[in-house]
């Protein structure tokens, strides 16, 4: 049991990372010499259960003031974007555990976030003077990755009641992050395990289909071809008959209007203990964009109800000049569909790199306008944003 506040602390420690910035580096240039620690293969590894890599943490917001101050908005909730935070942090101390090896004084693994593979809000309210718990183990493993499943409840009125359900995917890689390494194999104990592992297994091939349907490499389903179509002909203007002349249906709102951009210089206080900036961190940002344009379309504060589909691209590098863009990308209802796309911009060559792209689902308490597309590439987001809400609704 530990404190999220300590969880950080813990991982510098299983590293051999620094809370100082000139010893930090030196700190990560010795752990080179543990490359020679990994495992040749999984075989070598001991085998691991789910109970040796279980955590339970809090976060004292009842009686820690200071504390509370730090997860505290403007609205008197509390800042998503933190737990947002806490949560890739634990889910990489939770894998850690997995890993451990009580002969090594230091892990030559570099644990990093592959992808968050789904957030579920089980509540829309999170009270900024209750306590929070988190509890959290591995799920699956295959030879370089390994799925943690996390929950968070919060107390309110004498007892414990669930918030969220969390599942993150992170990948094991050398000392110098550079290339994978093999982590302990899992067996399953009970019926209730066996069920969570072979879960893990389903995730893993639902994420390769996904990838394998993506709008970036087949085209769109013959359905999916109607809806597209029916959206360019409820704009075509019926006095012109002409391809060109398009006109906004009523109580609707254009693709290219419904953007919000920002921009973050990664400064070396964001950095996580590989010495790069913390998944956290950008999940954090690009949760905020994302939750600010869903308020401004909207008219009204928006919830949250879903997290889904986070993949962790490319590594972001202290100094970078990283650009975030939110798009409404799809509604229905009451519910607005957001996409964050992120890069990392080279002031001296003026080269974009994406690094992340974050999917949120948003609930308002009034029906919103109708996004609608104009080009083809905006049909695509359209279409994209409906394949994740979908989704969403299912594991509801």
């Amino acid at each position: 049991m530990c404190g999220c506040f300590s969880v950080r602390n813990r991982l510098r420690e299983i590293v051999g990372a620094s809370t100082n910035w000139r010893d930090h580096q030196q700190a990560l240039a010795d752990r080179l010499s543990l490359s020679n620690q990994l495992a040749g293969s999984q075989d070598e590894l001991p085998v691991r259960r789910m109970k040796d890599s279980y955590i339970e943490a809090h976060l004292p917001l009842g009686t820690d003031p200071t504390l509370r101050e730090k997860y505290l908005n403007y609205l008197k909730g509390v800042r998503f974007g933190r737990i947002l935070e806490d949560l890739d942090s634990l889910a990489v101390l939770i894998c850690y555990s997995h890993t451990h090896n009580k002969t090594l004084q230091r892990s030559p693994l570099s644990i990093v976030t592959a992808l968050v593979d789904k957030i579920d809000m089980r509540k829309q309210i999170i009270h900024p003077d209750c306590d929070i718990k988190f509890t959290g183990h591995v799920t699956w493993v295959g030879k370089t990755s390994i799925e943690a499943k996390m929950h968070m409840s919060q107390y309110h009125g004498g007892a414990y009641t669930p918030v969220l359900d969390a599942t993150f995917v992170m990948v094991a890689r050398d000392p110098e992050n550079k290339r994978a390494a093999f982590v302990n194999p899992l067996k399953p104990e009970g019926i209730e395990e066996e069920k969570l592992f072979h879960q893990g297994e389903i995730n893993k091939t639902r994420r390769i289909e996904l990838t394998t349907a993506s709008l970036l490499k087949v085209a769109p389903t013959a359905e999916e071809r109607k809806i597209v179509h029916s959206l360019f002909l409820n704009t075509l203007d019926s006095k012109t008959v002409s391809f060109r002349s398009r006109v906004l249906p009523p109580n609707s709102v254009w693709m290219e209007d419904a953007k919000v951009k920002g921009l973050e210089i990664c400064h070396p206080q964001e950095r996580n203990i590989f010495n790069r900036i913390f998944g956290g961190f950008l999940m954090r940002k690009a949760y905020e964009l994302g939750w600010a344009n869903a308020c401004v379309y909207g008219g009204c504060r928006p919830n949250l109800v879903a997290v889904d589909d986070i993949l962790f691209r490319k590594p972001v590098e202290i100094g970078s000049l990283l650009l975030l863009s939110s798009q409404v990308c799809y509604t229905e209802g009451k519910y607005i569909q957001v996409r964050v796309h992120t890069e990392v911009l080279d002031p001296l060559t003026r080269q974009h790199n994406t690094t992340n792209v974050f999917h949120f689902t948003f609930v308002t308490d009034k029906d919103v306008p109708n996004i609608v597309p104009q080009s083809y590439g905006e049909s695509m987001l359209y279409l994209d944003g409906k394949r994740h809400f979908n989704q969403t609704l299912e594991s509801q």
